[in-house]
């Protein structure tokens, strides 16, 4: 049971917990490093069990357990955060206030805190004389909607576990890339916070409620969906049938040098199209060596 591999999988698990942690506490970007640490161990937890060859049906279940929590859970409750300040945003605008309003005097751990309570203060009506009073309406309820990333995170695990076609590659976007693209944007809010130029700008709008609901429903969509996409899974390091892999690493790491954190969501979309052209791609060739069989058969 408490193999070293099993081990590794408690680890990140227990990012996946301290994100959480984090994510209340107001220190949105203290929460995504510990979901990228939860990243690490899911990576090295399953390598370890193949080089001291300790897979097992159990490890394969913590696996799945401690990725609900890391990759399902914790995003999703960042998002959550994300629409309550998108909400707190939008009624400012509505009042007429500026940016000033929603980020106050001190870090911005500070402010997020400060405007996560007060929505769960009106949320629940505790009426705290030290709160005020600012969200209504639709502003209670949106935040909500950040909760199908981990109920569709669910479908996607489970199916995984019983879908013996992903055994080299994956059927639907995997729950750790999902997660990424979402903990990105709270990555990119702060290092946009306290700034006046176009990184402020773009991390505003990328959590406008338009935006960031639009993201989770087609995103969660693509948790659960039929659409193949390549694994990061060496058999052999040469380049030939990994040519698809070397690609996608070697423009990650360009991207990265270029806009760091800002990288993340353009390196997950790029993962889902370049998994769609290599789709096409391997049709053609297929139906290209079907066709010479034929011919030869002639």
């Amino acid at each position: 049971m408490f193999t070293v591999a099993n081990i590794i999988t408690g680890f990140n698990l227990l990012c996946g917990v301290s994100s959480i942690i984090f994510t209340f506490s107001g220190r949105l970007e203290l929460a995504v490093l510990a979901i990228i640490a939860g990243a690490v161990f899911d990576f090295f937890d399953g390598f370890v069990a193949r080089i001291l060859k300790q897979p097992s049906e159990l490890g394969k279940q913590l696996d799945s357990l401690a990725d609900l929590i890391t990759f399902g859970v914790a995003p999703g409750l960042i998002v959550f955060v994300l629409l309550i300040l998108s909400g707190a945003w939008d009624i400012i605008l509505e009042s007429g206030g500026g940016l000033n309003e929603l980020w106050l005097d001190g870090t911005m751990g500070f402010s997020v805190q400060l405007w996560v309570s007060v929505f769960m203060n009106d949320l629940v009506g505790n009426n705290s004389p030290f709160l005020p009073t600012h969200f209504y309406g639709w502003y209670k309820v949106m935040p909500f909607f950040a909760l199908l990333i981990p109920f569709m995170s669910m479908f996607r695990l489970a199916k995984f576990n019983l879908d013996e076609r992903q055994a080299t590659g994956f059927i639907g976007l995997p729950t750790p890339a999902n997660s990424l693209f979402f903990a990105a944007f709270a990555l990119m809010l702060w290092d946009g916070f306290g700034q006046d130029n176009w990184k402020t700008v773009v991390s505003m709008t990328l959590i406008k409620d338009q935006v960031l609901l639009t993201l989770v429903v087609v995103f969660s969509i693509l948790l659960v969906s039929e659409i193949p996409l390549f694994a990061l899974k060496f058999t052999t390091f040469k380049w030939k049938g990994n040519e698809i892999r070397y690609s996608f690493l070697l423009t990650s790491l360009v991207i990265i040098l270029f806009l760091w954190a800002w990288a993340i969501p353009i390196i997950v979309i790029l993962y889902i199209l370049l998994s769609v052209v290599n789709n096409k791609v391997g049709r053609i060739t297929n139906y290209g060596t079907a066709m010479d069989d034929i011919e030869k058969d002639l």
